[in-house]
């Protein structure tokens, strides 16, 4: 071999060295750019279950690494506009998370609703033979004299206490706790008694057993409708724009949003339970993808 060839040899291998430096380099960095998402729930049914599908969705479609976090509502608004989280999961709007929404509106954006139709009230089984809170007191005896209600300092529990006063009810609201309400509603239901239990949709509640809310008198109007909203720190959309683009289209219909609180519920594994009905629904969570 010459010299003139090995000159030529030596500049190949150098300039094949320097091109695989660069671009491999290159490629180190953009793997080490990993993509986070740390989000904030409320620890009630719906928000758990779709809180969970996002992790999951995120994760396994679009790459990142997310952190969920279950909190109260003051702590997860207050998180959120300080800028340590970047989302919470669950607004309730127009009326039970107002307060915080105007507290906060200079701090959070509004990311658009998860969930329209939002309703609260008091909910018995289809077979109950009426259909209006005002007909309670006729039928006091066949209810227990009682309504079975959740946690002592919920706002539906609140909002019954003067719906009792408004109407004049002669029945007792009866606290206890999610869970055994629910369990009290089964009990019922299985034998066809009547109950009247504090209710909201959504809630896999109305999944699984044939439902309805008492209708309300126009003058006594204490529970509306709404929606549940997603807000983000105010500076999400610039930030971490395919994140904000992601929560902006994650939307449920009621079937879809019980079919997945139910498949959550029969499941111990959420995470399981969540990729299960990802894997379920693909035409669903790719309509919500970027």
């Amino acid at each position: 071999m010459n010299k003139w060839t090995s000159m030529k040899l030596l500049s190949l291998v150098a300039l094949v060295a320097l091109i695989a430096a660069c671009g491999g380099g290159g490629g180190d960095q953009a793997q080490q750019e990993t993509k986070t998402a740390d989000l904030a729930y409320v620890n009630w049914a719906e928000g758990v279950a779709y809180t969970h599908l996002a992790k999951v969705i995120l994760e396994d479609k679009l790459n990142y690494e997310v952190t969920i976090t279950a909190a109260d509502v003051a702590p997860a608004y207050a998180a959120v506009a300080q800028g340590d989280k970047d989302a919470f999961m669950e607004t309730w709007l127009p009326v039970l998370h107002a307060d915080y929404v105007e507290r906060y509106k200079d701090d959070v954006v509004d990311l658009g609703h998860v969930y329209e139709g939002t309703q609260s009230g008091l909910v018995v089984p289809q077979y109950v033979t009426i259909d209006k809170i005002s007909e309670l007191n006729d039928h006091a005896d066949k209810f227990d004299g009682q309504i079975v209600g959740i946690d002592a300092g919920a706002g539906v529990m609140k909002t019954t206490e003067q719906v009792i006063d408004e109407y004049g009810l002669d029945l007792e609201l009866i606290s206890s706790s999610g869970p055994a309400m629910t369990a009290a509603l089964k009990k019922a239901y299985d034998n066809q008694d009547w109950i009247a239990v504090t209710g909201w949709r959504p809630h896999w509640m109305f999944g699984r057993w044939d439902l309805k809310f008492l209708e309300q008198d126009e003058d006594k109007v204490m529970w509306k409708t709404g929606n549940i909203h997603i807000m983000g720190r105010k500076d999400l959309p610039q930030d971490k724009p395919e994140l904000a683009t992601f929560l902006r289209n994650y939307k449920f219909t009621d079937a879809q949003l019980s079919d997945l609180m139910i498949a959550m519920r029969e499941n111990e594994d959420q995470l399981a339970a969540a990729r299960e009905w990802m894997n379920a629904n693909p035409d669903v969570v790719e309509s919500w993808l970027p």
